[in-house]
């Protein structure tokens, strides 16, 4: 979600890779000296949650005295599901949601257990994944406004923002207007949502536009720090129409046969996982430019569990 960081990240990588080749791959050996064929390998999509949420398995792992190495940061859904089928990496966080819509290619559902059960069952089926336990968490999708702008239109709920959107310009990231839990969905569930305008919108800039009165409605997520830090208003999801995006590690059987207590060094992770706590951290990551590791080694630390 915060591109700027995110480029600094590869950034550093490339300096880090080029002073490798220089020395004549010293780097690159040291680093597998220190890494067993057995480490587990975390990875996790490219933005600002999913890198602390790999951070933060990935240091809970190593407090029991597994062997980790990092793969953060690897791309999106379809990167990160196939690094896991061609066992690149062992574990990665995922949502529900997105495990139902857009890898399964499924109908949305509405109900967060039938939800969970739905993907734990297929993907274990199908791909010989394990679902840990979800997080009370959910990082749905949303519309939101700003306090102005909902007070001016008394707009709070979607069905208002359905009836209003000729009148409204939505920021939007580009999956959005394509996807059946995105625009599309909406439309058929609520009617309307014909907007004045939509203006495709980089996900790290989308907030920005808002704020600057570029658009009047932007996509948002349900645990994104901006939301709290500059008091949006996310739009009620008054007719239950998005899926629930509960979050979760997701883990190859193979990496349970060979660390069989995987599921309880990480499960008691998951019940400190509420929407606000990941705004909070989230936004000190985004807002305060905090380093996804040590933001996720202080929450382990305050929550006791390293």
């Amino acid at each position: 979600m915060t591109p700027s960081r995110l480029s600094r990240r590869r950034a550093l990588r490339v300096l880090a890779g080029g002073f490798a080749a220089a020395t004549g791959g010293f780097l690159a050996v040291a680093g597998c000296t220190r890494q067993p064929a057995d480490a587990l390998r975390v990875g996790s999509k490219n933005f600002t949650e999913e890198l602390l949420l790999g951070e933060m398995y990935a240091q809970l792992l190593e407090h029991a005295g597994h062997p980790v190495r990092r793969r953060l940061d690897l791309g999106g859904t379809n990167i990160a599901m196939a690094s896991l089928l061609r066992g690149e990496i062992d574990l990665y966080p995922e949502y529900t949601g997105t495990a139902l819509v857009a890898q399964l290619k499924l109908p949305p559902l509405h109900d967060r257990r039938q939800v969970y059960e739905t993907v734990a069952r297929i993907y274990r089926q199908r791909y010989h994944v394990r679902w840990l336990d979800p997080a009370p968490m959910n990082d749905t999708q949303a519309l939101a406004t700003t306090a102005a702008t909902a007070r001016r239109l008394n707009m709070y709920t979607l069905s208002a923002c359905s009836r209003l959107a000729p009148e409204l310009r939505l920021g939007a990231v580009p999956e959005f207007t394509d996807r059946p839990d995105g625009l599309p969905g909406l439309q058929n569930a609520y009617g309307g949502f014909r907007f004045k305008s939509i203006e495709l919108i980089d996900i790290g800039l989308k907030y920005k536009a808002l704020l600057d009165n570029q658009v009047d409605v932007v996509v948002a997520f349900g645990t994104d720090g901006q939301i709290d830090a500059y008091n949006l208003v996310v739009l009620d999801d008054d007719r239950h129409f998005f899926p629930p995006y509960q979050v979760a590690p997701v883990v190859r059987e193979d990496a349970l046969v060979r660390v069989p207590e995987l599921p309880a060094v990480l499960n008691p992770l998951a019940p400190h996982l509420t929407d606000r706590v990941m705004r909070h951290l989230n936004w000190r990551v985004d807002g305060r430019h905090e380093d996804p590791a040590d933001v996720a080694r202080d929450f382990l630390h305050a929550v006791a569990l390293v």
